[in-house]
């Protein structure tokens, strides 16, 4: 299998984002964003999904950090979508389901070539730390859009915010990692009956 990596930069009036992502990774990742949290939630990723990860973003945090997590998410997808390359052989699908103490979340995805999203999470903060809570599933939109993926993310319950955020970021990862990997039975073969993704 070639080599599927990415590096991938976005600049614009609000932000300015370099990201390198090796699907083929260990789980290595060196992030600077600005926003600790959500450093940390992005190494869940990298982590559980076995990506290696550089991260670097500047952006409006005098303003907030709305613009900083989008375009991290965004570039993300980009850098995604050039890295997987032609689908080939691989399984296409994937799901996790990961606990955290009293926190459970689902996510199940699909390479499919086609931006969709489903999220259905709660939080019960305006906070986490510092970032604001409604922009994980800003970070997941922008991911969407520009990886041409269908992504179904739910927590399916949980009362603290941090492991309901911890719960989703792990299992993302966890669905990307089984997507990606490669299905023997399916060697070479593209995995659509439409014969492109």
């Amino acid at each position: 299998m070639a080599a599927r990596r990415a590096t991938v930069a976005r600049n614009t009036l609000e932000t300015q984002v370099e990201i390198e992502l090796d699907l083929d990774g260990s789980g290595r990742s060196e992030l600077a964003t600005g926003l600790p949290f959500f450093e940390h939630m992005l190494d869940q990723v990298a982590r559980h999904g076995l990506l290696d990860l550089r991260v670097s973003a500047h952006g409006d945090l005098h303003i907030d950090g709305h613009h900083t997590v989008e375009d991290v998410g965004i570039t993300l997808g980009q850098a995604f979508a050039q890295a997987v390359g032609d689908k080939k052989g691989i399984r296409r699908y994937g799901h996790a389901y990961v606990p955290l103490d009293e926190a459970l979340s689902r996510v199940v995805i699909d390479l499919s070539g086609r931006p969709g999203l489903e999220f259905h999470a709660e939080f019960h903060r305006a906070r986490m730390g510092d970032l604001e809570s409604d922009l994980v599933r800003e970070f997941f939109q922008g991911f969407v859009n520009h990886a041409q993926v269908t992504l179904h993310v739910d927590c399916l319950r949980g009362r603290n915010d941090h492991h309901v955020a911890e719960t989703l970021f792990k299992a993302f990862g966890r669905a990307l990692r089984m997507a990606l990997s490669p299905d023997e039975r399916m060697a070479g073969q593209m995995p659509s009956t439409k014969g492109t993704l």
